[in-house]
């Protein structure tokens, strides 16, 4: 039993080495592509066709304040989730569609965030996650 704990610590920091930046939610480890940019908070997660289950999009804003999204040209569905100041979950836009209209709706917060989590459509729903849930971000 000893020696399965020591090898699961082992993979644990092996993963944390890695120098990927990540998130943790509900468990689960996601590699994450950083959008601290203006062009990369433009651009997102658009054109793409499709995106390994294990990784997605960390927007980082210098503040806290209402946000809100919208998927044009975006192509695959996203669960959108919005974390405040202290990486708490506020609001969370699961199943969100890929849109192939004119005008695209806006999928808004529910109260201020600072960061805004994309991970493919359902994953929110497999891990169980909701308002109030924790973030962790490794960015190093």
């Amino acid at each position: 039993m000893r020696f399965l704990l020591c090898v699961l610590m082992l993979i644990s920091c092996v993963a944390c080495a890695s120098g990927e930046p990540g998130v943790e939610l509900g468990g689960k480890r996601f590699t994450v592509e950083i959008a601290e940019t203006q062009e990369k908070q433009a651009l997102g997660l658009m054109f793409r066709d499709s995106m390994p289950a294990d990784e997605g999009m960390i927007f980082i804003f210098p503040n806290e304040a209402p946000r809100s999204f919208w998927m044009k040209n975006t192509r695959i569905p996203l669960d959108i989730m919005y974390f405040d100041k202290d990486l708490k979950m506020v609001s969370i836009s699961a199943n969100t569609p890929p849109c192939r209209v004119k005008r695209c709706p806006s999928y808004p917060s529910a109260g201020p965030a600072m960061y805004v989590l994309e991970l493919n459509a359902g994953m929110a729903s497999e891990l169980g996650v909701g308002p109030g849930d924790q973030l962790i971000i490794e960015l190093d």
